[in-house]
């Protein structure tokens, strides 16, 4: 990982194993005084120039002079994370950016989203792309995998959240179809192709968000984006 909320994220949560620290003097300074007093016993860092980043990272890599190897962190089951924590709960159907995925989860920590599930065999492993996008809310909000995103979904239907796939070809908005008294559970579609049909079948109804006419749909990130605020919006 790398970026200072990245790093500082990692470095405040005692569930990430950290293997090696590496900090610019400016960095160290600027940890310091974000982070807690004790923090330096997680890891010895190391000091560098910021030439060193060069020779572990892409080019373009905005690092800000910190960079942080660590452990992935284990991600706890889902039946003890829904009844945990409120707020409703993401499902991305084979969403393979680690971009969006990292954007979405710092959409789901900013609007109170209990976790965010994706489909193990299809969904990107954690990594620096996907820190720096989430902007330390990987390490707030639980990512949990699932091997069949159907059988989770029917999981949730189970313990009481109504179901609801976003689907730019569906009769009726997102709003109309929030329920006032339960949880809700959203489920989005790949970039390219949208909700398969195993999970649009598996949902307790289909949403669409009431877009201009003329744009065919949003990038996954935003449209999680907005759906969450307008969950949050309707369930206030």
């Amino acid at each position: 990982m790398h970026g200072l909320h990245a790093v500082a994220a990692a470095l405040a949560n005692p569930r990430r194993g950290v293997k090696r620290l590496l900090l610019t003097e400016d960095a160290e300074a600027t940890l310091a005084a974000r982070l807690p007093e004790g923090w330096r016993r997680r890891t010895q860092a190391e000091r560098v120039d910021r030439a060193r980043f060069q020779t572990f990272l892409p080019e373009d890599a905005v690092h800000q002079g910190a960079a942080v190897l660590v452990h992935p962190l284990d991600p706890p089951p889902i039946d003890e994370v829904v009844a945990a924590r409120p707020g409703p709960v993401l499902l991305l159907d084979q969403v393979t950016d680690p971009r969006n995925v990292g954007a979405i989860l710092r959409s789901a920590a900013a609007f109170g989203a209990a976790c965010v599930i994706v489909q193990d065999r299809h969904a990107p492993p954690e990594s620096a792309a996907m820190a720096r996008a989430a902007s330390g809310a990987l390490e707030t909000v639980p990512l949990l995998r699932e091997v069949n995103l159907a059988r989770a979904l029917r999981w949730l239907q189970t313990q009481g959240l109504w179901t609801i796939g976003l689907a730019g070809d569906a009769g009726g908005t997102l709003a109309e179809a929030l329920p006032r008294d339960r949880r809700v559970a959203l489920v989005l579609g790949a970039e390219d192709s949208g909700l398969r049909r195993l999970q649009r079948e598996t949902c307790d109804a289909l949403a669409r968000l009431p877009i201009a006419t003329e744009v065919e749909s949003l990038n996954v990130s935003a449209a999680a984006a907005v759906a969450l605020y307008e969950i949050a919006r309707g369930t206030a």
